[in-house]
């Protein structure tokens, strides 16, 4: 098969990420004020890393014992038997060969990563000649690859890291006895090599920082720590790799999402969920101490069903979300990654393992909507291990149609469950909730990386009759409010945008955190919501007040707008279109609604392309090409004041489930 063939399908199964040189991702180092020692040290001395005593010269014991491949076996032959069917039917091993060395184009080593752990416990089920011997092709091409991710940009250390030594760790644990020794040796001495490099790049040091709630942290020292217990009793360092581990993690926990809204976005939460799932695991079961207890992960089921549109093919897409109006048109380069082979790829089997652990018929419900609706996972053979027949499920309609995340300050709502349903999103809050204005000051060694949250305080999206009517624009190299439906203040937006991928960066948290939701009100035919942005401005346009009502009557949606600032300033209200916008008669026509301008009666509209800079290369995330991501409708008042007021009527085209309902009652 040719590599570039090969790419193309390996794309579909695997996501990956670009970063921006201004980005502080993974530690980042400052001239320290003192000589104390790190505070992670004292964590890494007092966390419990040890693995259980019954496991040492054991294999396999990272995620399995020999006692639950029994079980597993047996559910594979009966109450699993169709689904592991599936499974066995895309085992990426024996489609594909190996990619060759380097292996360095975008993504790839992350789904040999992926590839080599599905291989291995398909192994351990099924027994056929044929794994074994993929799965070494593949941990082969991993020994041979003298680099683990990209030369240019966090060599060894990033992403990529984390995916190979979470794959070759779990095969090697899994396959152990079914190696020579001469291949036991040479795998663990590249698994060794790979681990030490980046325990020696995670190292605690004095002035060093860490973005613990980011995914460039967790994802690869997951994939330590599946590598520390592989070789925990076989490689003297391995429970220094451990304890490291460990330490970090208990940052990681101690930030993660409070309310289980996810800061990054959905894209992101199918990449980054996973890792931590692993993480948990592999720690839990080698040594005995369970972290599960998470109230941000115990809630994650209300993040993924409120993200889904009501058609359930995509989502209320709030930060770096594929490509926005040409992701949801099914056209664009992320199509394919956001669905292969056509079904949206959201990892929803992570719900079942949550409804395991926690024994909750709930999350169980969503995870069997999600599966209902033809979801794709990139690890589907996990759900042999994760799916418990047992846990009935509590049906979608029982479940309320809306929700507010009030941590992250986000509010979703729906007229029902149905796929006909009227729905809506909007966020109004700091970019990783109220929670982090605290914790940021209490760790120290926390430094925050907020690139892949966007300045869109007070921004909206709205879905109706099967299609969204004005939306948000997708991943962005240089996130601008511009590509958001709220408000510019002299042609400026939010944060301290246009600077680089994070555009909070220069922003101090204790200001973000003023963003917020002040007014709610969600009934099953009608809703009303009402933010605060003002802190979202910096401080330099001395914006006064920017409140935003927005008001669904059960047939239209009203809002509401309130500025002041301490000048005269012109504002500037936005309104995406994955469509062209058509002016007729005193309206707008977007796609699948019309909007009318109320106030001010001498707003000046105009209509121009949804301009977006897509993102770059690994460690040029903010240097990308620029593109047109449907339309813009910018409608500002005529001259500068102080206060403006904006009221801009939203009416779904065509007569929609609530207003049907309400023509009934």
């Amino acid at each position: 098969m040719k590599r570039s063939a090969l790419l193309a399908i390996l794309l579909f199964v695997s996501f990956g990420f670009a970063q921006d040189s201004r980005e502080q991702l993974g530690p980042a180092d400052k001239p320290a004020k003192n000589k104390s020692p790190h505070p992670l040290v004292a964590v890494m001395n007092s966390v419990n890393a040890k693995l259980r005593p019954e496991l040492t010269g054991k294999h396999p014991r990272v995620f399995f014992t020999e006692d639950d491949f029994s079980k597993l076996i047996e559910r594979s032959r009966t109450t699993h038997r169709d689904q592991w069917k599936v499974t066995v039917s895309r085992l990426l091993v024996l489609k594909n060969d190996p990619p060759p060395p380097p292996a360095d184009a975008r993504r790839l080593q992350n789904t040999v990563g992926i590839a080599m752990a599905e291989g291995a416990f398909a192994y351990r089920i099924d027994r056929d000649p044929k794994l074994l011997a993929a799965v070494k092709r593949y941990m082969d091409a991993a020994v041979s690859y003298d680099i683990w991710g990209y030369r240019t940009n966090k060599p060894d250390v990033d992403l990529a890291a984390g995916h190979l030594l979470y794959g070759m760790g779990t095969a090697y644990d899994l396959l152990y006895n079914e190696f020579t020794p001469e291949e036991r040796k040479k795998y663990r001495e590249k698994i060794t090599l790979q681990a030490r490099k980046l325990y020696t790049y995670y190292l605690p040091k004095t002035g060093r920082s860490y973005s613990y709630s980011q995914n460039h942290v967790f994802i690869p020292v997951a994939g330590l720590g599946v590598a520390a217990y592989a070789l925990y009793d076989e490689v003297p360092d391995a429970p220094e790799w451990a304890k490291l581990s460990r330490a970090i993690y208990d940052r990681v926990l101690a930030t993660y999402s409070g309310d289980g809204y996810y800061y990054e976005g959905f894209e992101y939460w199918v990449f980054s969920t996973p890792w931590i799932i692993h993480y948990l695991d592999a720690h839990s079961h080698s040594t005995g101490e369970d972290l599960y207890d998470l109230p941000g992960l115990k809630k994650s089921h209300l993040y993924l069903a409120h993200s889904l549109l009501p058609d359930g093919q995509y989502v209320f897409d709030f930060g770096d979300v594929f490509e926005g109006p040409l992701t949801r048109a099914k056209q664009g380069e992320d199509y394919r990654r956001s669905h292969p082979q056509g079904r949206f790829h959201t990892n929803f089997n992570l719900l079942f393992r949550l409804a395991q652990r926690y024994k909750n018929p709930e999350i169980q419900g969503v995870a069997k909507w999600m599966e209902s609706l033809g979801h794709s996972n990139a690890e589907d053979f996990w759900s042999l291990a994760w799916v418990e027949p047992d846990i009935k499920p509590v049906p979608i309609e029982q479940l309320s149609p809306s929700h507010y995340f009030s941590d992250h300050e986000v509010v979703y709502w729906r007229s029902s469950w149905s796929k006909s349903a009227v729905a809506f999103a909007f966020k109004c809050g700091p970019p990783e909730g109220h929670k982090t204005a605290e914790l940021v000051t209490k760790f120290t060694d926390w430094h925050l990386s907020n690139g892949h949250a966007h300045p869109d305080a007070n921004s909206f999206i709205l879905y109706a009759n099967g299609k969204v009517l004005t939306g948000d624009s997708g991943y962005a190299g240089v996130p601008m409010t511009e590509q958001h439906n709220t408000v510019l203040v002299d042609g400026r937006g939010q944060a301290a945008e246009g600077k680089g991928h994070d555009a909070f960066s220069d922003m101090p948290y204790s200001q973000l955190n003023d963003i917020k939701i002040t007014g709610l009100e969600l009934l099953p035919q009608l809703a009303f919501v009402r933010g605060d942005a003002t802190a979202a401005y910096a401080k330099d346009l001395a914006v006064q007040k920017f409140y935003r009502t927005l008001i669904y009557n059960g047939r239209e949606f009203i809002i509401w707008d309130e500025l002041a600032t301490g000048t005269p300033r012109k504002f500037t209200s936005l309104l995406i279109s994955d469509e062209a916008i058509k002016s007729a008669e005193g309206r707008f026509d977007l796609s699948g609604a019309s909007v009318q301008i109320i106030s001010p009666e001498d707003a000046l509209a105009s209509i121009e392309p949804n301009t977006v800079r897509a993102p770059g290369p690994p460690g040029s995330v903010d240097k990308g090409p620029l593109r047109e991501r449907g339309y813009r409708l910018r409608v500002e008042q005529k001259a500068a004041a102080t206060q403006a007021g904006f009221v801009t009527v939203i009416r779904p085209s065509g007569p929609t489930e609530s207003a049907k309902t309400q023509e009934i009652q």
